[in-house]
């Protein structure tokens, strides 16, 4: 299949599926890349917590922070469905700092990323990013917010009108009247400037070699693992990565190494017009749609 068939072939089936999106597909090895519409700008939602542990672990290499240092955590006392780890908490917790990256990325743990936030504020996580080079990626507010949306305002029997608002809520400019999906308000990025973080991340250039290590081990760690991961993970190949997901949001950026030592970066940034919470066939959808994307770049 040409890549100008893999491309067509992409964004036919999610727009059968009742999806808009980005996809972009990028060979480590030679730069090679394969994209669907990579620089559309998305709220990243907790896409976020890839940038934040990058800062914060240079922020650490250089001295200025201390991996082992305990931190007073407040327990986020979250019922609804979706939040994970401290953000369900019901009583203070400490919590070393290194641990707490590992439950801000690999379970999304929105209470966690905040308290690492508290270290590294949103500009400074900005400035870091602008240090090592990397554009394209916007950090405004801590992921507290993410846990605030029309959904949490709806009882279960209800949630869809959330996602309806979701979908119908733009206005031009891409504002939005929902707050977290307001381009212009909330932290964004596009499929290309999350994979030109992640090659920095893998290449270990200009991101820090222990630094790059340590984001390698925490994406490999992810244990959200039901969008991309059953088309691309396997015996024979490493899926690391970290999903976002808010509302109609569906994303995931993450890295594929295969046993014959080629590696890929994917990165898929979605919005579904079917305004329902829970969407299996969708999630099946952005996996196949990145794994034929990955294929045709593979085989080229």
């Amino acid at each position: 299949m040409s890549l100008t068939s893999a491309v067509r072939d992409a964004r036919e089936a999610l727009r059968a599926g009742g999806l808009r999106g980005s996809f972009l597909v990028r060979d480590l090895g030679s730069g090679a890349e394969l994209d669907l519409d990579a620089d559309v700008v998305f709220p990243a939602a907790s896409l976020v917590k890839v940038p934040l542990a990058v800062a914060t672990l240079e922020r650490v290499a250089r001295g200025e922070l201390d991996a082992a240092r305990r931190v007073e955590v407040a327990p986020g006392r979250v019922a609804t469905p979706g939040p994970t780890g401290l953000s369900r908490f019901r009583h203070p917790a400490v919590v070393a700092l290194d641990d707490l990256l590992y439950l801000a990325v690999a379970i999304s743990d929105n209470v966690a990323a905040d308290a690492l936030f508290e270290l590294t504020p949103p500009a400074a996580v900005e400035a870091e990013l602008r240090r090592l080079g990397v554009g394209g990626i916007a950090v405004r507010h801590p992921t507290g917010s993410l846990m605030d949306t029309p959904a949490e305002r709806f009882g279960p029997a209800e949630v869809h009108l959330a996602h309806a608002l979701a979908i119908g809520g733009g206005a031009a400019g891409r504002g939005h009247a929902v707050t977290q999906l307001d381009v212009t308000r909330a932290s964004t990025g596009t499929a290309r400037s999350y994979a030109d973080l992640l090659t920095a991340v893998w290449r270990a250039d200009p991101v820090s070699a222990p630094v790059a290590a340590r984001v390698r081990e925490l994406l490999a760690a992810n244990v959200v693992r039901h969008r991309l991961a059953p088309d691309l993970g396997s015996d024979a190949s490493l899926w690391s990565s970290k999903t976002g997901t808010l509302l109609n949001l569906r994303h995931e950026a993450g890295v594929v190494e295969h046993a014959d030592g080629r590696a890929y970066v994917v990165v898929a940034m979605t919005e579904s017009q079917v305004p329902a919470a829970v969407q299996p066939a969708v999630e099946a959808l952005m996996g196949r749609v990145a794994r034929g994307l990955r294929d045709a770049l593979r085989g080229a």
